[in-house]
């Protein structure tokens, strides 16, 4: 066979499918755990793959429908053998890759096509244009460009998606996407030999291929539209539902913290007689009824005497559990908390913004390892009808952090909290703002209290 004509058509075709490839097992090991040799495992695989799918089209004349179903169940089973993850992940993260490699090529393969059609039907005039070896190559190459530029700009968008869901939810966004890539192979084979849209009888080939193309091009936009639109629908809605769950989560959990801190009130409030009773006790010599008594009087109050005194039970209860966290952690604490009376901010709105700021406080002086560097600063205060929360806290980071980022070890906590505070910020009218300074993290919300009166009155 001459290097003249068809092997110079065969190699570019072989370096497009290399590419995409090498594209594709990038596109996993961003997702999906391996390791490096097992990476170029997959890509050289999964390369001698698909030319061995494409000679068999080719040569052997294999059905499309065929060659496309091998094609897909290939990169799936690649994909579950050499990659670590649970198997529904696995399993979405090629759903994906398929799903876009038969859409995009789909689209542009039909796209480029018309315009070669038309190209050789405006240059030769010939009623009966097809497409030769050299214009195949040619809309080979910019498919595969295309598509392998789609997929090295996905991540970036699928990171939500992909990272900490759970195996249903994997699960329920695989099946629609290979049904419709069932239906886009479908289509596509129509297009190809021009019988998707069929005209009327005087007209020609050229007309048909014309309109099958452009019909199979609306379909395949239409149909990327409908994915992306079920997928990133999807993730949106798990996230709002995971923000729900943990706010009222959250809610709970203070409100447990509220009446434990009540309950440590009034074992103060008693102490008085508690005290006058443990020394009558005491006076008769009767140590065993004096230690029951004690016993009673802990576990009565469950808590310790704290030094909050912010002017509002659940932020006091929440300073308190901040403050025995920060010290067992040997973090320095400061804290001047002035909540105004009456205050017109929702107490669960109250609870949602320290409690996620006071725990992301700890939790990034936790990481680092040198103690005696550990501090936090709480401060709260009116200022000109405003209310000011300013918190400080050491940490390793060297640039302000991004909302919806986080290093907590559950994936699902991604952004949340922050996400949390922020719309408190927002349904308030506030401002919020961060920034890194010296190893120091810095947060600062101001929130207008006129803006909260008027909307009381709107309610």
């Amino acid at each position: 066979m001459s290097l003249v004509t068809i092997p110079w058509g065969v190699l570019l075709s072989a370096l497009c499918c290399l590419a995409y490839a090498i594209a594709a097992g990038r596109f996993c090991r961003r997702f999906l755990e391996t390791s490096k040799v097992k990476e170029k495992l997959f890509v050289f695989i999964y390369f001698s793959g698909i030319m061995a799918f494409m000679a068999a089209y080719e040569y052997y004349k294999l059905p499309y429908i065929v060659h496309g179903l091998s094609e897909h169940l290939f990169l799936l089973g690649m994909t579950a053998l050499l990659f670590r993850a649970e198997m529904e992940k696995k399993l979405l993260t090629a759903s994906i890759l398929i799903t876009v490699r038969t859409l995009v090529w789909g689209f542009c393969q039909s796209f480029f096509s018309c315009i070669a059609l038309v190209l050789l039907h405006v240059a030769k005039g010939e009623t009966e244009s097809m497409i030769a070896n050299r214009e195949e190559y040619v809309i080979i190459c910019l498919t595969f460009a295309t598509g392998i530029w789609v997929i090295s700009l996905l991540p970036k968008y699928l990171k939500s998606v992909l990272d900490g869901k759970m195996r249903k939810w994997y699960a329920l966004l695989t099946a629609p996407l290979l049904a419709i890539v069932m239906i886009a192979d479908i289509s596509g084979w129509g297009a190809t030999y021009g019988i998707m849209v069929r005209g009327r009888d005087d007209w020609n080939l050229y007309y048909n291929q014309i309109f099958s193309h452009l019909g199979n091009c609306v379909f395949t936009a239409l149909s990327m539209f409908a994915a992306g639109f079920y997928v990133f629908g999807m993730n949106k809605i798990y996230v709002e539902q995971k923000k729900i769950g943990q706010y009222q989560s959250q809610i709970a959990a203070y409100k447990m913290l509220e009446e434990q801190y009540g309950r440590m009130e009034r074992l103060r409030h008693d102490m008085k007689n508690h005290i006058i009773a443990l020394q009558a006790l005491l006076a008769d010599g009767d140590m065993e009824k004096t230690e029951r008594y004690l016993g009673k009087m802990q576990k009565a109050g469950d808590m310790e005497p704290g030094e909050e005194a912010a002017g509002n039970k659940v932020v006091d209860a929440l300073l308190y559990q901040s403050r025995k966290k920060a010290e067992k952690e040997k973090i320095s604490w400061e804290c001047d908390v002035q909540i105004p009376k009456p205050c017109p901010m929702e107490e669960m709105d109250l609870c949602v913004l320290f409690g996620n700021l006071l725990d992301n406080a700890v939790e990034e002086c936790e990481r680092l390892p040198e103690k005696e560097k550990r501090f936090i600063e709480v401060q709260a205060q009116l200022v000109k009808r405003c209310f000011l929360l300013e918190i400080k806290n050491s940490t390793f980071r060297q640039e302000t952090v991004k909302m919806g980022t986080t290093l907590k070890t559950n994936p699902d906590e991604h952004g949340i909290g922050l996400g949390n505070v922020r719309d408190i910020v927002q349904k308030y009218g506030g401002v919020m703002d961060m920034e890194v300074k010296k190893d120091v993290f810095f947060i600062s919300i101001l929130l207008p209290l006129d803006a909260v009166h008027d909307m009381e009155q709107t309610v």
